[in-house]
């Protein structure tokens, strides 16, 4: 006879699926596009002169500003999004981003996170919770701008 693991989960995490954060909203400008170009090395001068957002620039716009006693000790921000899991020592699962249109300066976006998904596995060194988190980036008009898939891995 072969002894299950319990399982982690719990129905009031699972019940966490399908959760939506409150939309965040941000106007682009020229000039934090430019810091974001030079801060990333940026190459291109569209970039560079702030013409248009190089990839990745919506994770600073969107990224959270909080207070330094509101950081984990590696330097993130506390994510007060997804419940507090059995296990909390976390790795990076996996990252997808979905470009639909350029982010230029003067628009209007609005970031809205989804928790859309909560699993366990059993790894080598023990039990593991996956989470996925999809953040959809809009304009004010509702037209897609970004979509990212963040998959994290709790052991």
């Amino acid at each position: 006879m072969t002894d299950t693991p319990a399982a982690l989960l719990r129905a009031e995490d699972l019940a966490h699926i399908g959760k939506a954060s409150q939309p965040q909203r941000e106007i682009v400008n020229r000039r934090d596009i430019r810091k974001y170009a030079i801060a990333t090395n940026q190459r291109q001068q569209r970039y560079i002169n702030g013409d248009v957002a190089p990839p990745l620039f919506h994770v600073a716009l969107f990224w959270p500003v909080v207070e330094l006693d509101e950081l984990t000790p590696d330097g993130v921000a506390i994510d007060r999004f997804v419940p507090t899991f059995p296990l909390t020592r976390a790795m990076a699962g996996g990252l997808h981003i979905e470009y639909h249109q350029p982010i230029k300066p003067g628009d209007e976006l609005l970031a809205v996170r989804t928790l859309t998904n909560v699993y366990e596995k059993a790894g080598r060194s023990g039990a593991l919770i996956f989470y996925e988190v999809v953040l959809a980036v809009t304009a004010a008009s509702g037209v897609p701008v970004v979509t990212e898939t963040t998959t994290r891995i709790l052991r």
